[in-house]
């Protein structure tokens, strides 16, 4: 990938700084595909660098839906989301004024906003023609073309998704079939027009698009698992290799690309599900969904998706799409977001710990040092979540401020020091 004007040197500049990164070696990543950074030319917000030797991201997904569309709940997950540390957000809206949404959200955020252009598309055909297999490839392109120049930063779509493959799966049929919304708008165009998929046959328009405003196309899964019986299975790997060598072709033409990835996934298979991204896509930084490697806790899938989490980033995986509570039950509140959103960031730091990330081991070793010195303000700090830490700490009147009301005078640590071990001070 040829970098192709000074805001791209400016941004991963940028990104080098903050991460304490060699530049160079940085730029020789972006340039081979295996890094991305998020950041629309239009809109003034710090990149966000996603890919090898850079810490594991984290995404939340927002958005109203038919039963419950209220834009103002959707602009307070979003404070949500700045406040407890999202690395960026997805508007997955498919109710109300989507543009209006979406406008919003762009401008109230200081992280970048991902979108899934489908959505739109499948709604306004909906409406226009009563039919979305009626909608043209034109008419799809307009809008994504009309989000990138809103500003969005990356979008999802599904080229992936194949005539053939679609029906190769109605050969051998899944427990839980697509359960890709994106990917199972485009298999019933496709079904119903005879017709390969638009995005497929439009790629090169569609990398155009991208590549005008800097927007990163993630390559959509949109035949990925939705339960653990039907993962790494057929219809998944083979959407696997295209997708790798769609990812050539828009690297050809100076465009940034992710691939996303599972889904459900049991706990023996992600790590080769990792791997083999890796391999079969040239290293492109991996989006996730959890993965999810348990299927029969609905209200605890953050629990399962933090679990899943940690393995697949410290595996490979670069990016992390949060799981909340409300997973297959509900559309999330702002309760749900916070959880769900903390859960992916415990998991990306268990992810960077094992993949030897150097901000990860300073941030732990400078708790264990805060934890052996009493000093609860650093501790504070450099916890994931300091609201939370403050809270429970001010919850408890103590009579000893030293230590915590688990085991007050009985500390362990405080035991130590008066038998003569040394308490540290940093």
């Amino acid at each position: 990938m040829k970098a192709k004007d000074n805001s791209q040197e400016n941004a991963l500049k940028k990104i080098a700084v903050k991460e304490n990164l060699d530049f160079q070696t940085l730029k020789m990543n972006f340039l081979a595909g295996s890094v991305v950074y998020l950041k629309n030319r239009q809109r003034q917000i710090e990149p966000v660098g996603i890919g090898k030797n850079l810490p594991t991201r984290v995404n939340v997904n927002l958005g109203t839906s038919g039963d419950l569309n209220c834009i103002e709940d959707e602009f307070l997950k979003l404070e949500v989301c700045e406040k407890y540390g999202a690395d960026a957000v997805m508007d997955l809206s498919t109710a109300g004024d989507l543009k209006k949404i979406r406008q919003e959200i762009l401008k109230r955020s200081s992280i970048p906003l991902g979108t899934v252009p489908i959505y739109e598309a499948y709604l306004k055909a909906q409406k226009k023609y009563g039919d979305f297999a009626l909608m043209q490839a034109a008419e799809m392109l307009d809008i994504v073309a009309g989000q990138a120049d809103e500003g969005v930063d990356f979008m999802t779509v599904h080229a992936g998704v194949t005539l053939e493959t679609v029906r190769k799966l109605e050969l051998k049929r899944r427990l839980l079939g697509i359960v890709s919304r994106g990917g199972s708008f485009l298999s019933y165009w496709m079904s119903k027009n005879n017709a390969e998929n638009p995005f497929l046959t439009h790629f090169d328009e569609l990398l155009e698009i991208m590549a005008g405003r800097n927007v990163v196309l993630s390559l959509g899964d949109g035949l990925r698992p939705g339960c653990i019986f039907d993962a790494t299975d057929r219809s998944q790997i083979s959407e696997l290799l295209l997708m790798g060598e769609l990812r050539d072709r828009a690297i050809g033409k100076g465009v940034q690309v992710m691939i996303e990835g599972p889904g459900h996934v049991p706990r023996s298979e992600i790590k080769a599900n990792m791997e083999l991204e890796k391999k079969l896509c040239g290293g492109a930084p991996f989006y996730v969904l959890g993965p999810i490697p348990a299927d029969v806790a609905p209200g605890y899938d953050h629990i399962c998706a933090a679990v899943g989490g940690a393995l697949a980033a410290a595996a490979g995986a670069d990016f992390l799409c949060c799981v909340t509570p409300a997973e297959h039950l509900r559309l999330p509140d702002l309760g749900d977001i916070r959880e769900g959103l903390m859960a992916a960031r415990i998991a990306a730091q268990i992810g960077d710990l094992e993949k030897g990330v150097r901000k990860a081991w300073d941030r732990n070793l400078m708790m264990d040092q805060a934890r052996a010195a009493f000093d609860w303000k650093k501790q504070e700090k450099f916890a994931l979540d300091p609201v939370k830490f403050r809270d429970y700490r001010e919850s408890v009147q103590l009579a000893d401020r030293e230590t915590c009301s688990m085991c007050g005078e009985l500390c362990a640590l405080k035991i130590y020091g008066k038998s003569g071990g040394t308490k540290n001070k940093i």
